[in-house]
């Protein structure tokens, strides 16, 4: 016997746009967060910066990668590749956001893009 139960969906709006408000700004190199407490190396840590590759004939529109990227620097572009689906692009004003987490790299099934660090 099977049972179906109902998951309650939580609305992550509110969060979602607490945390948008919070990363308008991006992080300059030698801008960093304010702590209540400052860890002993505050002033040799550096923020990580990254490139985003995209190898477009890989892409397969599955949008994983804008989904789970915190820093919102990926979006969906209106071109389209030589399979017919709409690739992924750095959005306009939002490359110098990326800080290099590799999340969409990660998560990506095709292996479509991949994050080039810099060392500044």
């Amino acid at each position: 016997m099977m049972y179906r139960f109902a998951v309650p969906q939580r609305d992550n709006s509110r969060r979602r746009e607490t945390i948008k408000m919070l990363l308008e700004e991006p992080l300059q190199g030698s801008t960093l967060p304010q702590f209540w407490r400052k860890p002993l190396d505050l002033d040799q840590q550096k923020i990580p910066r990254g490139i985003v590759h995209i190898n477009e004939e890989r892409c397969k529109d599955c949008s994983f990668c804008i989904e789970f990227c915190p820093r919102d620097v990926l979006e969906k572009s209106d071109r389209f590749n030589k399979k017919g689906y709409n690739v992924v692009r750095v959005a306009a004003g939002r490359k110098e956001f990326c800080v290099a987490c590799r999340h969409c790299e990660d998560i990506c099934p095709e292996f479509a893009l991949w994050i080039e660090e810099v060392k500044m």
